[in-house]
């Protein structure tokens, strides 16, 4: 062993490459998570809860919208620490890291970006500070991958709007004060803000779920919901504001899933130097530490690839394609690692004592939703191709 070992979780000290403010927002949100987040998550994750009493912990540590103005009760953070903050939370669960980028990335950012000054200044401070949950109503029963085939309309009705379809999968569902709701006009596809308790508004949580049960996921349904015209998001029509959105959401789960890969891979490596078979650690087999080492290997790659994204977003260059290859490669790299990590552990990994079957199942619901693994490899194929193959 050299003199002065590398961070096996760091092994190209990408820390060193931060500023002094980045690496304080991810200690902060470490240590949340160490001291607040792991001692229940497997109780929340066996039980189906969603840990809400955490809720004001995250919005006292600027979490929830961190990325947005101080103006607005905002934390200001730039991107990169937006992207640690992601990665940190999902060290914890996927479940708690999705309940943030819900909020921040599809439901604060689409009020900042589309909504009226007004509308800004009512909403975010309040969804900064927790006391209002948002959710992002997109994803329809029929299907997910194809947004504009979208079956909920809204259509005027004198000064207001009224509101039919339905939508599917959505984090916060049941717990959300507001929804952003998606819907088809005569005037292109539109947002608006759909405040809990309106006549003809209902959520309804999906239950029997193997996958991000620390989560909250429901349907949304709407029976002639009727919406003020100072309730729709007025600066943006057609598919680019909930895509806009959806490339914000993407930016942080490009993150998140390096911090269930560390947690696995930490783990792991800490059972293989510990179990002992055949009179020597089950880490002395030369089979486990090439699985060990692909894992070191893979949760590198990932963190230089969302560094430079983050770098990329923070100067106003990065490109949807550019997400859609690091989403794709990130969570990719991660549901892999947590799948070997459940099989270092042996029998011991299946249950939810240790993270990587909880991580592992958590992710086989990140690589679906936000674009499907498929989606985002076609959309990289027609940006090096030129040709579109969906």
């Amino acid at each position: 062993m050299p003199a002065n070992p590398l961070n096996p979780t760091d092994l190209y000290d990408v820390r060193s490459l931060l500023s002094d403010e980045e690496r304080m927002v991810q200690d902060t949100v470490a240590r949340f998570t160490d001291e607040r987040v792991l001692p229940i998550i497997g109780d929340c994750f066996d039980q189906a809860r969603f840990p809400i009493e955490l809720v004001p912990e995250m919005a006292d540590l600027g979490l929830l919208g961190s990325s947005l103005p101080v103006e607005y009760g905002c934390a200001g953070m730039n991107a990169v620490s937006y992207g640690l903050v992601c990665q940190e939370l999902e060290r914890g669960d996927s479940g708690i890291r999705s309940f943030a980028s819900v909020q921040s990335s599809l439901c604060m950012y689409p009020i900042y970006a589309y909504g009226s000054e007004e509308q800004r200044k009512h909403w975010l401070p309040q969804m900064a500070a927790g006391k209002v949950i948002g959710c992002f109503g997109l994803t329809e029963p029929h299907g997910g991958s194809d947004p504009a085939n979208m079956k909920t309309h809204a259509r005027k009705d004198g000064g207001d709007w009224l509101i039919n379809g339905a939508k599917m999968w959505i984090t916060n569902g049941n717990l959300a004060h507001i929804a952003i709701v998606w819907a088809h006009t005569e005037d292109g596809i539109q947002g608006f803000i759909v405040e809990k308790g309106t006549k003809g508004f209902a959520a309804q949580e999906v239950h029997k779920k193997m996958s991000l049960r620390a989560s909250v996921t429901s349907g949304l349904f709407f029976d002639n919901v009727r919406v003020p015209e100072a309730n729709r998001l007025p600066n943006v029509k057609g598919l680019k504001g909930p895509l806009g959105c959806l490339t914000q959401a993407r930016y942080g789960i490009t993150w998140g899933p390096i911090g269930a890969a560390i947690a696995c891979f930490t783990e792991a490596t800490e059972y293989a130097k510990q179990r002992v078979l055949f009179k020597r650690p089950l880490a002395a087999n030369q089979a486990v530490q090439l699985k060990l080492a692909d894992m070191a290997r893979r949760i590198t790659l990932a963190q230089l690839l969302s560094l430079q994204l983050g770098r990329f977003k923070d100067a106003g260059k990065m490109q949807p394609t550019q997400v859609s290859l690091a989403k794709w490669n990130n969570v990719r790299m991660a549901i892999d690692i947590a799948r070997e990590a459940r099989d270092i552990l042996g029998g011991a990994g299946i249950t939810t004592e240790h993270c990587p079957i909880r991580h592992a199942l958590n992710l086989e619901s990140v690589i679906t939703y936000e674009g499907t693994e498929t989606v985002h490899q076609l959309v990289v194929g027609r940006e090096v191709t030129g040709i579109n193959a969906f």
